[in-house]
């Protein structure tokens, strides 16, 4: 390999590049991922030949290619990570990296997501993420960091950064943070195939199958977050006839196992129970609000966190009434990272408006429009702006 995670990156978007190129005419290969995996090294030979270093290294590299059995006939190995692309997440996950820069840098270079879109993820500024991607880099390659998969107790120390990445590239695709379109179904995707690997990978981890059991139960509703404009359709107001059970009964599956290995519940695991409540509804009115807040509850003790907060207000007001709900999100106006989160506004908006403070409201929901970066989303909040300009004061 070529021990430089730049060159890496390079090397994977040419041989992307060759597929765009070669695949509509030849077709898909039946091991796209080994395909890619050969393009590159070859690409990583020309390479270093063109450099004219390391005569006798590329020598043997060219031998070691030629004798190798075609990539498709490899047979997988139980105690390795056949998945590439997961090996190039744990690589880039290496313990000599701060834990944020291995997220943000295995996020551009696997996940596909530009800096702008890693920043809003972190809640910081796009300079910070582009500064820890250049650091995070340079110092996988002073390093020398070989792109191998890691064993025992040092995969096992890598792997709640690996199910941040998983779980931030599907929040991205669940709810894009900019665009003209609200869901991003190949990021989805991307998450739970690599959630399931992980899963299949280390099913002594009750943390792994959280996170699988909660991407399979939000991605169940993904038919039903839009409407026929491509607007985003809030949860309670969604058609649950559209929800994919099959996607729900493998999540149940995932949080059973998680539960079945016996230890206290993490923060994946309680978000999957959270979001197991909300698919157990036959309608959003039979929704177990009170349920949901204390599990809130215990995940802000387990996981504390401005966002976790906010959501806890959300099911606090949905449980226990609009004034509960607004104070706890009141008391996180002054909360720096919350500062430009649009979803504060929000939240804070339609608390306002169910208490019958509609200008209020209507102020937090423009503030909400001017904050997010998606489209669709600026426009449903704008809308619900203009409706409360023609409402009257609550009866």
């Amino acid at each position: 390999m070529v021990n430089d995670v730049g060159l890496a990156e390079e090397l994977a978007q040419d041989a992307l590049v060759a597929a765009l190129e070669q695949w509509p005419e030849s077709g898909v290969p039946d091991n796209p991922g080994a395909w890619l995996m050969a393009v590159g090294k070859r690409r990583a030979i020309d390479r270093i030949r063109r450099q004219q270093r390391l005569a006798h290294k590329i020598e043997e590299i060219g031998r070691d290619l030629e004798t190798q059995a075609p990539p498709e006939f490899d047979i997988p190995d139980d105690e390795h990570i056949e998945d590439d692309l997961l090996r190039l997440v744990f690589t880039a996950c290496h313990p000599v990296l701060p834990t944020q820069a291995r997220v943000a840098l295995t996020l551009r270079m696997l996940g596909g997501l530009t800096t702008d879109e890693i920043a809003h993820a972190f809640l910081v500024s796009e300079p910070t993420v582009a500064q820890r991607i250049v650091r995070a880099k340079r110092t996988l390659s002073e390093a020398g960091v070989p792109f191998e998969v890691p064993e025992g107790p040092d995969r096992a120390a890598r792997v709640s950064s690996v199910l941040e990445v998983i779980y931030l590239i599907f929040n991205e695709g669940y709810a894009a943070s900019a665009g003209d379109a609200w869901v991003r179904a190949d990021l989805c995707r991307e998450a739970l195939r690599l959630g399931r690997v992980l899963a299949e990978l280390a099913p002594g981890e009750p943390e792994v199958h959280g996170l699988a059991a909660l991407m399979e139960i939000q991605a169940s509703r993904t038919r039903a977050r839009t409407g026929p404009s491509g607007e985003p359709v809030p949860l309670l107001e969604q058609d649950r006839g559209r929800w994919d059970r099959l996607l729900i009964r493998r999540g149940f599956a995932a949080l059973l196992r998680a539960k079945a290995i016996g230890e206290p519940p993490g923060p994946y695991v309680l978000q999957a129970a959270i979001a197991a409540s909300h698919a157990q509804a036959r309608t959003a009115e039979e929704t177990d609000w009170a349920q949901i807040a204390s599990l809130y509850e215990v995940l802000a003790n387990v996981a504390p966190s401005p966002v976790v907060e906010l959501n806890r207000a959300v099911a606090v007001g949905m449980a226990h009434g609009p004034d509960k709900g607004l104070e706890l999100a009141d008391a996180l106006v002054d909360e720096p990272s919350l500062r430009g989160y649009h979803l504060l506004s929000s939240v804070r908006a339609d608390l306002l408006e169910r208490l019958g403070r509609l200008d209020e409201a209507r102020t937090q929901f423009e503030r909400a429009a001017e904050l997010t970066r998606n489209a669709p989303e600026r426009k449903v909040l704008l809308d619900r702006a203009a409706s409360l300009h023609w409402r009257g004061p609550a009866q």
